[in-house]
C-alpha cells in the first residue's frame, strides 16, 4: 500500500495539517504515527481506510494506492449503533465471519485469547470491558483476512494483560500495521518505523518525518541532531558577529578618512576609493555567508508544565484509612448494577505516597477511586483535586479554556493562564474556542493545568496519561513524580507506574493486593 503526496487541510480554520506526505506499508512493517494532539494522526488513518470519513471536517489531496490490499481498520471509538448490537450481531457485519468453518473460528479465538463461543454471545458490545471490546473488533477485522491493519489508539482503555497480548500480536503479525498510540511501552516494543507529524510556528507550518528505525532510536537521533545543529548554528553566528564587527570598524575608518582627506591629495583619494571598493566587496561576501549559515533547528518544543506551589502536607500525615467491606457496581451503571466487584478493601495512604491501582478491565478501579474521593472529601485539613477518566465530568463544554480556569477574573490571573496555555501549545485561536471543540488531549491538558493551579495536597487521578502523546508523556510523568503531596491513581501506563508510583496495588475480587512493580520498561 502506498500513500503519495498527501495534503490534509482542516475546514474550520483552513489550517494545513499534513503537506506532501508519502510512504509505503509493506508486509511486516510496524509503523507508528506520533505527534501532539489534534495534528491529524487519526485523520490519516480514516482517509486511508475510507476518504468519506473525513469529508465533513477536512479536505484531502493525494493518492492512496491499494493494489489489491485489503485494509482492516480499528477506529478509536465505535459508532453508537454498533455499541448497541450484540457481539454476534457485531460480528455478522463482516461476511467473512459467516463464511468461516469451525476450525478457522477455533484458530481465530485461540489467537485472540477468547473462549470459543464468545463471538456468538448475546451480550451487547457496550457492556464489554475495554479489553474484550478490542478483541472482538480484532476478531471481526481478522475474519476479513486483511493484508494491512490500521489501528487507531488500540491501547486505550485496556488492562495490562490485554496490552501485553496486543504487543505480542503486533510483533508477530505478518500483515503491515500502521497505528497511532500514546502508549510509549507499546510503541517501543512493536514499531520498527516512525512517522512523526509536527506543527511548527504556532501551528502554521506542517512538517513530517518518515524514519526507518525504532522509536527510541528515532527520539535519540532526533534530539542529538537538533543539539548538533543548534550548536553549529550558534558557533557560526558567533563567528559571523565577530567578522561583521571587524568589517564595520574598517568600513567606518575608511569612510572617515575619505571624508577628511584634502582635495589637494588626489593620489591618496584614489587609494582610499580603491580600498572602499574592496571593503564593500568583503561586506557582500559576509552577507552571502550569513545567508548560507546553518539554520537554527525548528521543532515542536516539549510542553512546559509544573506545579506552582508546594503542598502543605507532612509525609507522615494520614491521608486516608479506607476499610470497605464491599465494593459494588454503581446503581446507575447498567443492568449489572449492585454486583459485588471486590470484598475487604483496606487502604492506607500517607502524606507523600504515590499510589497506583491496577487490575483487569471491569474490576472496579474507577468505582474504587470514587469511593476514595468520597472518603477524602470528609477529611478535615486535607485539600484534594480530581482528574476523571471522562474529562466531561469536570469540564463545562460551553466555556473557553480561560473561562474554565479563571477564579478571580483579574488581569494578572488571565495573563498567567494565557502564558500557561501557550506553554501547553494552545494557540490564541485554541484559547478562544469552546472546550467542546478541543481534542481529547487538549481537554486533558486543561485538567492537568487546573491541577497545577489548585493548591491541593492530594491528587486523585483516573488514567492521567491516557490521552497524551509519547513526546508529552515524559514531562507529565516527571511533574507528577516530583509533586510534593500524595497521589492516588488508576493507570495501565507502564511508564507511569515505573516512574511515578512508589506503591502499586492490584484490585482483585478479594480486595487490594500490593505487588512489586513488574512492568519495568525496557
Amino acid at each position: 500500500m502506498q500513500i503519495r503526496n498527501l495534503k490534509l487541510t482542516h475546514h474550520r480554520d483552513y489550517r494545513v495539517l499534513i503537506d506532501n506526505l508519502s510512504f509505503a506499508v509493506n508486509p511486516g512493517d510496524k509503523i507508528v504515527i506520533i505527534g501532539e494532539e489534534g495534528e491529524g494522526k487519526s485523520t490519516i488513518l480514516k482517509w486511508i481506510y475510507d476518504p468519506r470519513l473525513i469529508e465533513d471536517y477536512a479536505e484531502a489531496l493525494g493518492d492512496r494506492i491499494i493494489q489489491g490490499d485489503k485494509i482492516g481498520y480499528l477506529p478509536q471509538e465505535l459508532p453508537q449503533e454498533e455499541l448497541e448490537e450484540t457481539v454476534y450481531e457485531f460480528m455478522c457485519r463482516e461476511p467473512g465471519f459467516q463464511e468461516m468453518n469451525p476450525g478457522e473460528l477455533s484458530a481465530l479465538t485461540k489467537t485472540l485469547g477468547l473462549p470459543l463461543d464468545f463471538l456468538f454471545e448475546n451480550r451487547k458490545m457496550k457492556t464489554l470491558s475495554g479489553g474484550e471490546k478490542i478483541k472482538v473488533q480484532f476478531a471481526r477485522i481478522l475474519s476479513a483476512r486483511p493484508t494491512v491493519l490500521l489501528l487507531d489508539e488500540p491501547s486505550n482503555d485496556i488492562d495490562i494483560e490485554t496490552l501485553e497480548w496486543l504487543e505480542e500480536y503486533i510483533v508477530k503479525s505478518k500483515e503491515g500495521v500502521l497505528f497511532v498510540s500514546h502508549d510509549e511501552t507499546l510503541i517501543e516494543r512493536t514499531a520498527n518505523r516512525v512517522i512523526h507529524i509536527e506543527q511548527l510556528s504556532h501551528k502554521t507550518l506542517p512538517r513530517h518525518t518518515v524514519a526507518n528505525m525504532r522509536y527510541r532510536e528515532y527520539v535519540e537521533k532526533r534530539l542529538h541532531g537538533f543539539e548538533l545543529q543548534e550548536s553549529q548554528a550558534k558557533m557560526e553566528r558567533r563567528h559571523q558577529r565577530i567578522a561583521e564587527e571587524k568589517w564595520r570598524k574598517i568600513y567606518q575608518r575608511v569612510e572617515h578618512e575619505q571624508n577628511v582627506i584634502s582635495r589637494g591629495d588626489p593620489s591618496t583619494g584614489r587609494l582610499l576609493k580603491k580600498k572602499m571598493h574592496s571593503v564593500k566587496a568583503q561586506g557582500k561576501r559576509l552577507e552571502k555567508q550569513r545567508q548560507a549559515m546553518t539554520e537554527e533547528p525548528q521543532y515542536e518544543r516539549e510542553i512546559n508544565l509544573a506545579f506552582d506551589y508546594v503542598p502543605d502536607i507532612h509525609s507522615g500525615k494520614e491521608v486516608i484509612n479506607l476499610k470497605l467491606p464491599l465494593l459494588l457496581k454503581p446503581s446507575a451503571a447498567d443492568a449489572d448494577c449492585g454486583r459485588v466487584l471486590a470484598k475487604g478493601i483496606d487502604l492506607q495512604v500517607y502524606g507523600r505516597d504515590k499510589i497506583c491501582i491496577t487490575g483487569r478491565n471491569g474490576a472496579g478501579k474507577t468505582t474504587l477511586l470514587k469511593e476514595i474521593k468520597k472518603e477524602i472529601s470528609c477529611r478535615k485539613g486535607i485539600s484534594y483535586t480530581y482528574m476523571p477518566q471522562n474529562y466531561e465530568e469536570l469540564l463545562d463544554l460551553e466555556k473557553t479554556p480561560l473561562e474554565f480556569l479563571e477564579r478571580d477574573g483579574s488581569k494578572e490571573e488571565r495573563v498567567l493562564i494565557n502564558n500557561r496555555l501557550a506553554s501547553l501549545r494552545f494557540t490564541p485561536d485554541d484559547m478562544k474556542r469552546k472546550i467542546k471543540e478541543l481534542s481529547g488531549g487538549q481537554k486533558g491538558k486543561l485538567i492537568l493545568l487546573s491541577l497545577t493551579l489548585s493548591g491541593a495536597d492530594v491528587l486523585i487521578l483516573d488514567e492521567p496519561t491516557r490521552n497524551f502523546s509519547p513526546l508529552s508523556g515524559p514531562v507529565i510523568r516527571k511533574m507528577l513524580a516530583e509533586f510534593g503531596g500524595a497521589i492516588i491513581s488508576v493507570s495501565h501506563d507502564r511508564k507511569y507506574i515505573d516512574e511515578v508510583a512508589n506503591k502499586v496495588y492490584k484490585l482483585e475480587e478479594g480486595g487490594l493486593r500490593q505487588v512489586d512493580q513488574p512492568f519495568l520498561c525496557d
